[in-house]
């Protein structure tokens, strides 16, 4: 891999543990993640002015694709509700590449290697060491069932984006109505369920939640350019650094609780998700 992309690729990944820390950080995280996606939805619209519409069965993968994020982010924001980014972001993000492999496994007919069930072995264990970290430190538990169906719907939309995507046979014009169809799910139900009143934000609201779409957007591209100029192994599991990102970003400029368990937690989830994707 050539040092420029590697400098991109771990640029991305302190990119995407960033808008998950702005995210964390506005004091109503739903609020937060609504006017992330809808001014992903508005990028979104842009894009798709410059692609052909989308055909067939295609629109029923975006469809998919757009429920699958909304769920996601759901859980993601109730999650940094109860708890520190350095605490959620790690089993949120450690456990999707497990649970894709597995679902490959079993639905797929896929076959393991040994270092696929080593670094399902490790990421299980780092999960099981960031969890009891959470009952050690007095911390709400209800984070760890949300951070864990944060990580359920991420593996759902990794498998139905890849799957859509190939039909689509344009990766541009996916992730365009993707983002569009995001929108439209996670505004409606935030609407059934909180009312218009998180529609109802600040200037300054505004701009930190275009900020951290701009910032989802920008990592999601240097991915996607990444993978086609290096191996798309290699790419995935450096962009998983981000779990040592936001581990960083939330002790050193959060605030949040330093300590050596939940580091060694974090480096047990990266070391497993490099093994699953080398």
């Amino acid at each position: 891999m050539e040092s420029t992309v590697f400098i991109a690729v771990l640029f991305a990944a302190l990119l995407h543990a960033s808008w998950n820390a702005v995210i964390r950080a506005g004091g109503d995280r739903f609020q937060g993640m609504l006017l992330l996606t809808l001014s992903q939805g508005m990028m979104g619209l842009v894009m798709a002015l410059f692609v052909p519409l989308p055909k067939g069965e295609v629109w029923l993968w975006l469809l998919a694709s757009g429920v699958l994020h909304s769920g996601y982010k759901m859980f993601l924001a109730a999650a940094y509700k109860h708890g520190d980014l350095s605490r959620v972001y790690p089993i949120a993000r450690g456990v999707a590449p497990m649970l894709v492999v597995l679902a490959g496994f079993f639905l797929l007919s896929d076959t393991l290697a040994n270092k696929e069930y080593a670094g399902i072995a490790l990421i299980g264990s780092g999960v099981i060491l960031m969890a009891r970290g959470v009952f050690s430190n007095d911390e709400a538990k209800i984070l760890i069932p949300l951070a864990l169906g944060s990580a359920l719907f991420t593996a759902g939309y990794s498998i139905v984006d890849g799957m859509g995507a190939r039909l689509a046979g344009n990766a541009t014009q996916f992730t365009a109505w993707l983002f569009i169809f995001d929108a439209l799910v996670f505004s409606s139900t935030t609407l059934a369920l909180r009312g218009a009143r998180s529609f109802k934000a600040t200037r300054r609201n505004w701009a930190l939640g275009s900020f951290a779409g701009a910032l989802s957007l920008v990592t999601y591209w240097i991915a996607v350019w990444a993978m086609t100029v290096a191996p798309v192994a290699l790419v995935a599991a450096l962009r998983e650094t981000s779990v040592l990102f936001a581990v960083l970003i939330g002790v050193l400029w959060m605030g949040e609780r330093a300590e050596a368990g939940k580091l060694l937690a974090a480096t047990v989830i990266l070391a497993g998700i490099i093994l699953i994707k080398l």
